[in-house]
């Protein structure tokens, strides 16, 4: 039996479309490119016409390339010569479109461009492969989930680095708001841990309790004497120390989500249409959190309460359900993107119009700088808004081919698992090395189980969208009350 067969093909023909093909065509630079508003900070000579101060020069070749200096150089943002004008000051900020080109220099592009690049990858592959399986029913092993664990693995990754970036800065707020949100956490998850599975159903225990037989068949199996995987309150404690670490990576999401949420509505104003999908997007990841409270969602839609004898959907209806809402909410996110961007971009109007209030005098580079960093750091931004749902996305891709469910019951199609127990070729050896490996991969299905999978990947991606959510509402508090005060 092929253990790759197809869906080798696939993943070729998507690693040459990242290896030759991203330099032409990238899906990260196309995101960025021609759909946002940067400002550019004014020049030297803007700045002494608009304070008073003669002119070193004649303005007639500088007039000329203003433009042009300001979009080569607002990255840095400054000259040799410095001076200082009063805060007050009152000068017009240019705008410009965000061009491919000038996405280059930009902090985090790198990362934020083979982020999207891959990601789209991997969509397509796992898109492709579902369709394979759903026409060929193949027995091997999905290629899509290693596509998918890369996608974790690179997200896990950027959340650490955004991270430690703010553990590194001289003002120690950050790190001390970042360590505060990882306890506040941990002591949530060890709470949410002790609910019942009547109300969260999660499928924790009994997922572990299938793990703990099946490895102790395995083990018996092997000949190896042993007492078992840890308790399930050990289990439990190293669940909730991980929860307190995902929870301090997606606080600073979360906090600018909140912030951008609040500029977004402010810029949005006269607009209905867009602030009503703002406000979808907003309170949707709570729509999602209650689709797992058990006496809320599955009692009610599927009929099991005793006062609510109607059945709107099976089952297994509702549970692909869930997953199909993740995948809405997504679209959400993506659909609102630019508008979100466009509200970090805007700060540098914000802050000019502040600096105007206030008395005193300010350097030349000072100005420049302060425009120049909001749009060096687009990127960055970008990162914290598409990670953490990307996150989501794929972790719900893992839960759905793991966890053995199928698309095909949203549509009344009903899906049986399949059998969780282990084969009994186990001790069997093989000469041929494709057997070998299939003996293998039997012998870790046999373990780790769609039940298995079920419980741990639906509380991670459970816990993943409730924290991001919580530090958001944090954040949209806190700016609210910030823009009223």
């Amino acid at each position: 039996m092929a253990v790759l067969g197809l869906q080798m093909i696939f993943s070729l023909i998507a690693f040459t479309f990242l290896y030759k093909l991203s330099r032409y065509y990238s899906f990260g630079r196309w995101i960025l490119s021609n759909r946002l508003v940067r400002y550019l900070h004014p020049t030297n000579e803007e700045l002494k016409t608009a304070a008073g101060i003669p002119s070193s020069g004649g303005g007639g070749t500088k007039a000329r390339h203003r433009r042009d200096y300001r979009r080569n150089n607002n990255q840095e943002a400054v000259k040799t010569e410095s001076f200082t004008v009063p805060r007050s000051v009152s000068f017009t900020l240019e705008t410009a479109k965000v061009e491919a080109k000038d996405l280059l220099p930009l902090h985090y592009f790198g990362e934020f461009q083979w982020l999207m690049d891959f990601s789209l990858c991997a969509l397509i592959v796992y898109i492709i492969t579902e369709i394979y399986y759903s026409v060929l029913s193949r027995s091997e092993l999905n290629v899509s989930i290693l596509w998918c664990l890369l996608v974790l693995g690179f997200c896990f990754r950027i959340l650490l680095m955004q991270t430690s970036v703010y553990f590194q800065t001289e003002d120690g707020g950050e790190r001390i708001l970042c360590i505060t949100f990882s306890f506040f956490f941990l002591v949530a998850a060890m709470g949410v841990l002790i609910v019942s599975e009547d109300n969260l159903e999660f499928g924790l225990e009994k997922g572990y309790k299938n793990f703990s037989e099946n490895a102790m068949v395995f083990m018996k199996e092997q000949g190896v004497g042993s007492e078992g995987p840890i308790s399930l309150l050990t289990f439990k404690i190293i669940l909730a120390i991980l929860c307190a670490f995902i929870g301090a990576f997606v606080t600073f999401p979360g906090l600018r989500l909140g912030k951008m949420h609040v500029d977004a509505l402010n810029y949005s104003q006269g607009q209905p249409i867009l602030q009503s999908f703002l406000y979808i997007s907003f309170v949707f990841p709570m729509f999602i959190l209650l689709m797992w409270v058990k006496p809320v969602a599955r009692d009610l839609l599927c009929g099991l309460h005793w006062r609510t004898p109607a059945k709107i959907m099976s089952e297994s209806a509702f549970e692909t359900t869930r997953l199909i809402v993740i995948a809405v909410f997504f679209l959400l996110r993506f659909g609102l993107m630019s508008t979100y961007l466009q509200s970090h971009l805007n700060l540098a109007y914000e802050r000019v119009e502040i600096m105007r209030k206030e008395s005193g005098r300010i350097s030349n580079i000072e100005i420049q700088k302060m425009i120049a960093r909001v749009y060096y750091y687009l990127c960055f931004v970008a990162l914290q808004y598409f990670t953490p749902i990307l996150l989501v996305l794929f972790l719900t891709f893992l839960l759905k081919t793991l966890g053995d469910y199928s698309w095909e019951s949203i549509l009344g199609v009903e899906h049986v698992m399949k059998p969780t127990t282990l084969l009994s070729q186990l001790n069997n050896t093989h000469a041929d090395p494709v057997a070998q490996v299939t003996t293998a991969i039997a012998n870790i299905r046999g373990i780790f189980t769609s039940i298995w999978y079920r419980g741990l990947l639906s509380f991670l991606n459970w816990w993943i969208i409730a924290a991001w959510f919580t530090t958001s509402v944090f954040g949209t508090l806190y700016y609210t009350k910030s823009n009223v005060g």
